[in-house]
C-alpha cells in the first residue's frame, strides 16, 4: 500500500520506521533540476501546450520558465496549465510580470494571478456579487452546491453570471458538473492574508456567507419544495419500493443539502426578528415534512442535533 501525504508528525508516528518505509518526494528549494519529479513536471507541461497547438520554440522557452517555478509541486503545474488554455501566450506574458516566490508562496502567488487576471477590474456590481457570493458559498458550504442552488443564492434567473464565474475559476475548479475546488490548498488560500483583491474582499467574509446560505436554505424549506409525501409513496409500506432511486428523483439536491445543514448555517448567523419568522414557520408548518424528508434520506438519526442546534 503507498500513501502520499505532508510530513506531518501526527502521521509519521502512526506510520513509524519500524512498519513502514518513507521515501521524501523533494519540493521547494529541496528540487534539483534533475530530480524526477522536475522531469515529470516538464513532460507534463510540455504535453499540455502541445495539446493546445503551440509552436516548438514557444513550447520549448515555456517549459524552461516554468518548469523550475513550480519547485516539484504538481497542483502548480496542473493550475498554470489550465491557466495558460485560454490564451496561452497571453497569459503566459502575465506570469512573465510576476515576480518570482518558491515553495507555496509560489503556489498562492499564482492563485492570486488568477484571481486578478480573471476579476481584478472592469466588474459590475452584479458580476462582483456573484463571485463574491459563488466563491463564498463554495467555500464555506458543506458541501458542493448544483447550479440551481447557486442561481437562487444569486437571486437571478440567468446562468450567463454564473459561466461567467465558471469561466474565470477554470484553473482551480474540477471541470464536472458541479462548482467544486479541485485542491483543499486553494480553500485555504482564500481566507488567508495571501489572498487581497479589494472588489472581492467580502469573499473571506464567513457571517456574510453564512447569513446566504442560511436563507438558501430556509427559504427553500418554506416554499413549496418542501411538501407533504415528498416521495409520491402510496403507503408506508415501501418493502416493494426501491427507495433510495426514488429519492434520487423525488428529492432535488438543494432540498437534501437545506434539510441536512439549515441548522449549520443558522447558528452562525447573527439574529434577527426575520429569520426568527422564518424558522418559527417552518417549525410550525413545515416540521413533519421536514422530518420525512430526513428519514427517506436516511438521516433520522440527526434530527434531534439539528433541533438542539437550531434551539
Amino acid at each position: 500500500m503507498v500513501i502520499t501525504s505532508r510530513p506531518e508528525n501526527h502521521i509519521a508516528q502512526i506510520f513509524p520506521d519500524s512498519i513502514s518505509t518513507h521515501i521524501d518526494i523533494p519540493s521547494g528549494r529541496d528540487v534539483k533540476p534533475g530530480d524526477g519529479t522536475s522531469d515529470d513536471i516538464r513532460i507534463f507541461l510540455r504535453s499540455r501546450l502541445d495539446a493546445m497547438g503551440m509552436e516548438e520554440a514557444w513550447i520549448v522557452q515555456a517549459v524552461d520558465y516554468l518548469a523550475p517555478r513550480a519547485a516539484g509541486i504538481f497542483i502548480w503545474a496542473t493550475t498554470v496549465a489550465d491557466f495558460l488554455r485560454l490564451n496561452p501566450k497571453v497569459q503566459f506574458s502575465v506570469l512573465q510580470l510576476k515576480d518570482d516566490t518558491e515553495g507555496l508562496e509560489s503556489l498562492y502567488f499564482l492563485y492570486s494571478t488568477v484571481i486578478t487576471t480573471s476579476f481584478g477590474h472592469g466588474l459590475t456590481e452584479a458580476e462582483i456579487k456573484a463571485v463574491t457570493s459563488i466563491m463564498g458559498a463554495m467555500t464555506f458550504a458543506r458541501q458542493p452546491l448544483n447550479d440551481d442552488a447557486l442561481i437562487r443564492l444569486l437571486g437571478v434567473k440567468s446562468r450567463d453570471i454564473l459561466e461567467f464565474v465558471r469561466r474565470g475559476l477554470m484553473s482551480v475548479i474540477d471541470s464536472g458538473p458541479i462548482l467544486h475546488f479541485h485542491h483543499r490548498l486553494f480553500e485555504d488560500f482564500l481566507p488567508s492574508f495571501s489572498f487581497w483583491q479589494a472588489n472581492l474582499s467580502d469573499i473571506q467574509d464567513r457571517n456574510l456567507h453564512e447569513c446566504q446560505l442560511a436563507a438558501l436554505c430556509l427559504n427553500c424549506m418554506v416554499s413549496s419544495k418542501l411538501h407533504f409525501n415528498m416521495c409520491n409513496l402510496e403507503s408506508s409500506n415501501i418493502k416493494n419500493v426501491d427507495i433510495q432511486a426514488t429519492v434520487k428523483t423525488a428529492i432535488s439536491p438543494l432540498v437534501s443539502y437545506s434539510s441536512t445543514f439549515w441548522a449549520d448555517n443558522l447558528v452562525l448567523t447573527p439574529y434577527d426578528e426575520t429569520s426568527m419568522e422564518v424558522v418559527k414557520f417552518v417549525m410550525y408548518e413545515k416540521l413533519l415534512f421536514w422530518i420525512e424528508v430526513m428519514n427517506v434520506l436516511g438521516k433520522a438519526h440527526e434530527v434531534s442535533a439539528i433541533l438542539k442546534r437550531a434551539l
